[in-house]
């Protein structure tokens, strides 16, 4: 986690089960934790963030589900950004900015490319163990 979300006073950890329905619970909480915040829903991040966590989520729940059964999405806020991470305990580890030249197409590749062209940050950060992985997305506000 780099130092700008660790120091985003706002934290929010939520826990769901790796099936089909953790995507639609995860973009609903998602949406609350942005109005608890004070980030209305029609600012032009909120859409594509929405987005880009539907994508980890649904990562997570197709190719993470056996090895780790709970996903956990945190979401942080701070002044001027808006920062959260999908979580699970699968090893493999995707390169990022790789997905753009190898799979140009794929969910990751749009996640990259979404999270770039709105200025942000996109960061797969390894458990101590190497068993698991969150990819934190930070996008300013």
């Amino acid at each position: 986690m780099s130092a700008q979300v660790e120091a985003m006073p706002y934290r929010h950890v939520l826990d769901v089960p790796a099936i089909g329905s953790a995507v639609r619970i995860a973009r609903e909480i998602t949406e609350l934790v942005l109005v608890e915040c004070g980030v209305g829903l029609r600012h032009p991040s909120v859409g594509p963030a929405l987005l880009i966590l539907a994508e980890l989520v649904t990562n997570a729940v197709r190719h993470a589900a056996v090895t780790s059964p709970i996903i956990t999405v945190t979401h942080t806020h701070g002044p001027g950004a808006f920062a959260f991470a999908v979580h699970d305990r699968h090893p493999y580890q995707p390169a990022l900015l790789g997905a753009l030249a190898t799979a140009p197409a794929s969910g990751l590749a749009m996640v990259a490319e979404m999270t770039m062209e709105l200025g942000g940050t996109a960061v797969v950060r390894a458990d101590a163990d190497g068993r698991g992985k969150a990819i934190w997305i930070t996008l300013p506000l």
